[in-house]
């Protein structure tokens, strides 16, 4: 059945159906078997039931309500498809754990949780660890439905379990490209498809030895890292100066640890990072966590598209780059919860946008690295308050022909730091 558009008109007048106003039922593989009583008795009592066409078919013929399938592209459509039935039983199909990956969180903002009444079925991702003998709480798990799957890199790391949410039959061959390209060709691979189905069944290979082949559109991928050379990165602030792609414009590796640690980002929080040269203070601010998100405003667009590919390669692609200059650059930007100003210190007009747009409760630091911009930053802290602080890093290196061992000292940075409350 097509879901471009409702078959059959919902009723004008009659009021809505006492109960639940909204049902959301997860549905595995094996379909209508599968289900539990109290699964096959809600999806029976709806009056209008709301699914893909592969979830619509699992049905038997007994279920008599409606059948709306979904039109594509869902979510613009999702409210005024609910509303278009708003006075009958509707019932919404889910592929297993609705609030595992699955359409029931964001029902729960529509709608509200407390008008949502959901019955779970056991999720891709628990399945997947019941077949391979994985703890389920020693597992990280991450979707590639509808999303880059470069979010992978960032948890790449030696002995760490995978659990891959394919988007389709080709993304068990797209997981092996990329941990090949990434260091980690020796990893384990397993795909499990079609769990609980008729057709399910299991391939296994290292990385490396991965022959790429269309598999069952339903599929988990299971991945036992290990490293085969390349470095493994923590997700702790201060990588590496040479993970990153750059043009000497580069908050370096002991600068940055202290802006990080000063920045103090916690889950969920956004940060703005201008004057983003690299992108390194704002890759590493998402890396902390996966709820963290950062804009990065950067004037030169060659230096913009490099921070693109920083931060696809460190894990973190969901870094929002524009290319622009501050102050004009930063009108119509979320509200942020932190913001770092690493280059446009020496104009006071930045300084002054950053500090309107920063919320109460949020926090700014400054690294300024000319005489220009820390005397904007001194003037500011005596302003504004804040704490100032000097930091000065030397990292050993040799001179001369003889290679005699000296201190090589680093530009030292003048950093500020305020909350504003």
């Amino acid at each position: 059945m097509s879901g471009d558009a409702p078959q059959q008109p919902p009723p004008d007048s009659d009021e809505p159906h006492p109960g639940a106003p909204l049902s959301v039922v997860g549905i595995g593989a094996g379909g209508w078997d599968g289900l539990s009583p109290r699964a096959r008795t809600e999806i029976a009592a709806a009056e209008v039931l709301f699914g893909s066409d592969r979830q619509l078919a699992l049905l038997p013929a007994e279920v008599t309500g409606h059948r709306v399938a979904w039109p594509r592209p869902l979510l613009p459509a999702l409210p005024e498809l609910l509303d278009t039935y708003a006075r009958q039983r509707r019932c919404v199909l889910a592929s297993g754990d609705p609030m595992s990956y699955g359409i029931g969180a964001t029902l729960a903002r529509l709608v509200g949780p407390d008008r949502l009444r959901v019955i779970p079925h056991p999720s891709a991702s628990s399945l997947a660890c019941a077949r391979m003998g994985w703890p389920s709480d020693e597992v990280t798990v991450v979707s590639a439905v509808a999303r880059p799957l470069d979010a992978l890199r960032r948890l790449l790391a030696p002995g760490q379990r995978l659990l891959v949410l394919s988007e389709g039959p080709t993304t068990p061959g797209a997981v092996a490209a990329l941990l090949r390209e990434a260091g980690f060709a020796h990893s384990q691979m397993t795909v499990l498809a079609d769990l609980d189905g008729p057709e399910e069944y299991r391939r296994q290979a290292t990385a490396a030895d991965w022959t790429d082949s269309r598999e069952h559109p339903l599929n988990v991928v299971a991945v036992e890292c290990a490293a085969s050379g390349a470095p493994a990165y923590s997700t702790l602030a201060g990588l590496p100066d040479d993970a990153y792609d750059h043009d000497g414009q580069l908050t370096k590796r002991e600068v940055r640890a202290l802006t990080l640690a000063r920045l103090a980002p916690l889950p969920g929080q956004l940060l703005w990072d201008v004057g983003a040269g690299s992108g390194s203070v704002a890759i590493e601010w998402m890396r902390s966590h996966a709820t963290c998100r950062a804009v990065a405003l950067e004037r030169d667009p060659g230096r913009a598209e490099r921070i693109r590919h920083n931060a696809a390669r460190l894990g973190v692609p969901g870094l929002e780059t524009h290319t622009g200059e501050a102050p004009g650059g930063l009108c119509g930007l979320p509200a942020p919860d932190a913001i770092f100003v690493g280059g446009g210190a020496s104009d006071p007009e930045v300084l002054s946008a950053c500090w309107a747009a920063l919320p109460s409760g949020a926090r700014m630091v400054v690294n300024a690295v000319t005489l220009a911009a820390e005397a904007c930053v001194l003037d500011a802290q005596r302003r504004l308050g804040g704490e100032l602080t000097r930091l000065e890093v030397q990292r050993a290196g040799s001179i001369g022909q003889a290679g005699h061992a000296v201190w090589r000292p680093a530009l030292p940075i003048t950093q500020w730091t305020v909350d504003k409350t």
